[in-house]
C-alpha cells in the first residue's frame, strides 16, 4: 500500500480522491503541510474524515535537521548529541534517549499524528544524508541508545520505525541525490551496521524502513528492491514479522528500478508492505500502479496506529514532561554553545 504526500496545509479537492483510494494507507506530512498545532489537528481530522479512520498519518520528527514540525513543538536536538553524552556518561545518555523519544512521541500523538519514522539506527560513519541524525559510530552504543529510544516511543504511545535497513551510515553517497553502493560483504555488515537493528527489533520495534542502497556483495538490487535483504535476511534470519517500509520512491537512488510504476512493483515484489510516495507529482502514477492490496496488508499496518495518546492539555499538566523537556532543551543548548 501507499503512504502519500499532500501539497499544502489543507486537503486539496483533487487530493480527496487520493485519500479515498483503496491503494492508500495514509499520509506522510512535511514542513509544507504545517503552520501550527491547531492547523495540524484540523488537517489530520480532515484526512481521516475523507479517507476513513483507518488512514495513518506519519512524519519525520527525528530532531535536529529533520524535524518537520517546529513552532509549537519542543525543539529536539539531533540524536548525535545523545551519542556525545554517552561518551561521558552512558547511563545519562540512555535516559536522555528514552526521554527524547517520549517527548517526540507524546507531542505527535497529542496532535493527531500516529507515528514518526524514527529512530535512525544507522552508524555515524560519514554518510552525507545521515550526519548528526545518527547516535554514534560504535554499533554497541547505537544498539543501546536505539533500544532506549524504542522504549521511550512505546511509553509515549507510538510505534517505532527503524531506519535505514540494513544500514545507510557506512556509505558516503546521499541517496536523495545519487545512487549509493556499499561493497562490503554480508559478514562485515552483519557485525557492524546490522547490530543495532537486531537489538532494537528485540525491543519490539514495529517497523523497518529500507535503504535505497545497493550492497552488491549480497544483491545487485537496492535493499528496498531486494527479496534477499527483506525475505532472507530481515524476515527469515532475523525473524521480523512487522511492517517493511520503502524509502521515498521519488529519491534519485530509487530511479535504478525505472519508472514510478516499475519502482512500485519492484518494492512489492521484494516484500515491502508500505511504499512512500512523498511528492504529490508522483501520486497519481503510484496509485494507478498499485494492485488491490490484500486485507492482510492493512491488518499488518494497523500496528502503526499506536496506542491512545495524551491530549495536549494533559501533557502541559504533566510535571514529568516538564522535566524531560528541560533536559532535552538543555542538551540542544549545549550543542549550540
Amino acid at each position: 500500500m501507499l503512504m502519500i504526500g499532500l501539497a499544502g496545509t489543507e486537503v486539496a479537492e483533487h487530493e480527496r480522491t487520493w485519500l479515498a483510494s483503496p491503494a492508500v494507507a495514509g499520509v506522510i506530512l512535511f514542513a509544507r503541510n504545517y503552520t501550527s498545532r491547531e492547523q495540524l489537528i484540523a488537517l489530520t481530522d480532515s484526512i481521516r474524515e475523507i479517507g476513513g479512520e483507518h488512514l495513518l498519518v506519519g512524519v519525520d520528527q527525528e530532531g535536529g535537521p529533520v524535524q518537520r514540525f517546529r513552532e509549537g513543538f519542543t525543539r529536539l536536538p539531533p540524536l548525535s548529541t545523545i551519542g556525545a553524552v554517552y561518551d561521558r556518561d552512558p547511563e545519562h545518555a540512555v535516559r536522555l534517549a528514552e526521554e527524547h523519544a517520549w517527548v517526540m512521541a507524546s507531542e505527535l500523538r497529542a496532535s493527531g499524528v500516529d507515528f514518526s519514522f524514527a529512530p535512525v539506527v544507522d552508524l555515524a560513519r560519514g554518510n552525507a544524508a545521515i550526519g548528526p541524525r545518527a547516535f554514534h559510530a560504535d554499533p554497541a552504543v547505537v544498539s543501546e541508545l536505539a533500544t532506549a529510544y524504542v522504549r521511550g516511543m512505546h511509553l509515549g504511545g507510538m510505534a517505532a520505525v527503524l531506519k535505514h535497513f540494513p544500514g545507510h551510515g557506512s556509505v558516503a553517497a546521499d541517496t536523495h541525490k545519487a545512487q549509493a553502493v556499499d561493497p562490503r560483504p554480508l559478514e562485515t555488515i552483519r557485525a557492524t551496521d546490522l547490530r543495532p537493528f537486531v537489538e532494537a527489533l528485540a525491543a519490539h520495534a514495529e517497523a523497518v524502513m529500507m535503504a535505497h542502497v545497493i550492497y552488491p556483495a549480497v544483491d545487485d538490487r537496492a535493499a528496498g528492491y531486494s527479496p534477499v535483504w527483506i525475505g532472507r535476511v530481515l524476515r527469515d534470519e532475523l525473524g521480523f514479522a512487522g511492517v517493511v517500509i520503502s524509502d521515498d520512491i521519488s529519491m534519485a537512488a530509487a530511479g535504478v528500478a525505472g519508472s514510478v510504476s516499475a519502482r512500485i512493483h519492484a518494492h512489492l515484489d521484494a516484500g515491502c508492505d508500505l511504499i512512500l510516495a512523498c511528492f504529490p507529482d508522483v501520486v497519481d502514477e503510484a496509485i494507478a500502479a498499485m494492485p488491490v492490496p490484500a486485507p492482510t496488508v492493512r491488518e499488518r499496518l494497523a500496528v502503526l496506529a499506536g496506542a491512545i495518546g495524551a491530549t495536549w492539555a494533559g501533557l502541559l499538566d504533566n510535571p514529568q514532561r516538564d522535566r524531560f523537556v528541560a533536559r532535552i532543551t538543555a542538551l540542544g543548548a549545549q550543542e549550540h554553545a
